[in-house]
């Protein structure tokens, strides 16, 4: 049952696309205090666990902390963080209800973290729709509500594949290399990632001509090769005249303003740009077509990136700071002046005030970018998939974004940022993805490996065995950090070993993804959705169950031989390496299980049967009907 209570004149987010009627205020079951500020409020039993909140730091059990909903460029994805790049309004309250808050600006969540027994849910306005749900169980509220904001995106076959990406691929011959490197090493490979080294001064929808002379020919060399090219799309498009995509924006009034009326002047990887105003459909609809100048050399995958909006700088900020330095001198600075120097520099970037500054032509109604700041990034996704679909129709074209909000999850996947090459991190991959899929993201990844710092082999080959099970499996890193291509380590015949299991599951990773996209459920599950009355399976946040068969429980510290698993039903062990399958039943409890590192665990329900298909390079080769079976 689903009970929607609406608040002021809403903002139409695009999340929810069933009708649904408002009822009256006075039935509503939790505490509201009305005024500039909306706020929801409610008690907490005193075991009771509060999941969801889609791409948000911390365990899968969200109780005890504060969050925001605030999409962030947030590069250090540590505890004390409160947002990352999506906002995901939704959770679940035990068994009890799920609450879906369907407001485009700032949300805080106190969920038991200023007093135990009580959460606190605080709007930065008073427009909003609340929808709360009742049902079976956790898993059931979670069906009823993915039924409202529509079918999960899915992605071509060939995006199941493993995928390599760098921040620093820049020539073409850089291309061929990680392609060669793959093949000449047995190493699987359906896509390689074009970041904004490819484009012509970081220019959207453009391609450097010197380091890509014949880039059609270049494209058609790749996928002779079965390897589908990804070029990254940011949101800024730079100002300069004679760049069409900026005249034509500017001519037609597409990018957003000041208040005045005026071009919004902020700095991105190009200098100064400007915003596409996607709350605007005539500019949405405009933005979207610009993908054609690539998809007609043959690309059919984007990443959309830097779109929450990210800012540098603003044009103003920038003056302001450069002002204020002025002021300062060796002479005359102390350490206060130090500390303040360094603020006015870091406090240029994604400002607030800068987002308070920007607005946008809502069909016709002039809104504030801090009220709709959360929808800006996935209405810049929905202007490519809107394109794609009417253009290619479904399924044809990859697309996943770095900003996202309920809603988006119809149009492509996400990936999870900027994340580090740290231990730790593979277990924050892990426990995103249940709170990612209740919100219907099905397709999604980290970058494997991390993306920033140094990775280690031991690290690497750990993480793709996590890697193996995500939709999305890319490897990524940052400019300047150590070369982390499987290729580049020795003994490569184990992460041969790992890739290859990868596409042996692909038959049953595949089917498990569409049937969880056509049934409205998820992907990846908490134990605690499945075992709630079993204390310690409640409890568990580094093992997850995968569609109704299987159970992952990746080994993420350093130096570990293996690692203690607790399983809440009898279940078989199959340690899965290459064409090798060690299998071992084993009965309800806590084990110890030894995983070499060349080796994928995989823990199957008894009476369910597994497909396997034989190694292949890539998903085209690829032998999707003869398959065996694991149980």
């Amino acid at each position: 049952m689903i009970r929607k209570y609406t608040f002021g004149l809403p903002i139409d987010t695009n999340a929810v696309i069933a009708e649904i009627k408002s009822e009256d205020i006075l039935s509503f079951p939790l505490e509201l205090k009305t005024g500039e500020r909306l706020q929801i409020s409610f008690d907490l039993l005193s075991d009771e666990m509060i999941f969801g909140l889609g791409e948000a730091i911390r365990g899968i059990n969200k109780r005890g902390w504060t969050y925001e909903s605030w999409c962030s460029d947030e590069t250090n994805h540590t505890e004390d963080k409160k947002a990352l790049y999506g906002s995901h309004n939704f959770i679940v309250v035990g068994d009890r209800f799920a609450l879906f808050v369907d407001f485009a600006g700032k949300v805080e969540w106190d969920l038991g973290y200023d007093k135990p027994d009580r959460a606190v849910i605080t709007l930065d306005g008073n427009d909003a729709d609340v929808y709360i749900i009742y049902g079976k169980n956790q898993r059931d509220m979670v069906v009823q509500f993915r039924k409202i904001i529509g079918k999960s995106y899915i992605p071509p076959r060939w995006a199941f594949g493993y995928q390599q990406s760098c921040w620093g691929y820049a020539t073409q011959e850089d291309f061929y290399t990680v392609r060669d490197r793959h093949r000449e090493n047995k190493l699987p490979l359906d896509a390689i990632y074009m970041d904004i080294d490819y484009m012509d001064s970081f220019k959207d929808f453009t391609v450097n001509s010197e380091r890509f002379p014949d880039f059609q020919a270049f494209v058609d060399s790749m996928k002779r090769e079965n390897i589908h090219l990804v070029p990254i799309i940011d949101a800024g498009v730079k100002r300069e005249k004679g760049y069409s995509v900026y005249d034509e924006g500017h001519e037609k009034g597409y990018f957003c303003t000041d208040k005045d009326g005026k071009e919004f002047e902020c700095g991105v990887w190009p200098g100064i740009v400007g915003l596409p105003d996607f709350l605007n459909s005539d500019a949405r609809r405009w933005f979207g077509s610009k993908y054609e100048a690539l998809l007609r050399c043959g690309i059919d995958g984007f990443w959309n990136d830097m779109n929450e909006p990210a800012l540098f700088y603003s044009k103003r900020g920038l003056e302001k700071a450069v002002a204020k330095l002025k002021q300062i001198t060796p002479d005359t600075m102390d350490i206060g002046g130090f500390f303040e120097m360094r603020n006015v520099l870091f406090g240029m970037q994604n400002s607030y005030d800068d987002y308070c500054s920007i607005y946008h032509n809502l069909d016709g109604k002039r809104v504030c970018h801090k009220d709709v700041h959360n929808i800006y990034g996935a209405f810049m996704t929905r202007a490519a998939s809107e394109y794609f679909e009417e253009k290619y129709g479904k399924e044809k074209i990859l697309m996943f974004s770095r900003a996202s909000y309920i809603g988006t999850h119809r149009y492509s996947g996400i990936w999870f940022g900027d994340n580090f090459s740290w231990w730790s991190h593979i277990l924050l991959n892990l426990k995103l993805l249940p709170s990612a899929s209740m919100c219907g993201y099905l397709y999604c990844g980290a970058d494997i490996g991390g993306f920033n710092n140094n990775v280690t082999r031991d690290l690497l080959l750990r993480w793709l065995a996590l890697g193996v099970f995500t939709p999305l499996m890319r490897n990524h890193r940052a400019l300047g950090t150590r070369a982390q291509e499987a290729y580049n380590f020795e003994n490569v015949e184990d992460f041969s070993d790992v890739l290859a299991v990868r596409y042996r599951l692909l038959p049953y990773l595949y089917s498990a993804f569409r049937k969880a996209s056509d049934t409205d459920d998820m992907l990846f599950r908490p134990l605690a959705f499945d075992y709630p009355d079993d204390k310690i399976a409640r409890e568990v946040e580094d093992q997850l169950m995968l569609s109704d068969e299987c159970m992952i429980a990746p080994v993420y510290e350093q130096n570990k031989s293996g690692r203690n698993v607790y399983l809440p039903e009898p279940m078989t062990l199959y340690l899965l390496s290459g064409e090798r399958i060690t299998e071992e039943p084993l009965e309800k409890g806590l084990h110890y299980i030894e995983v070499a590192l060349n080796e994928v665990p995989l823990f199957v329900r008894n009476g369910k049967k597994i497909p396997l298909a034989k190694p292949a390079m890539n998903t085209a080769e690829l032998d999707w009907e003869n398959i065996s079976f694991l149980g």
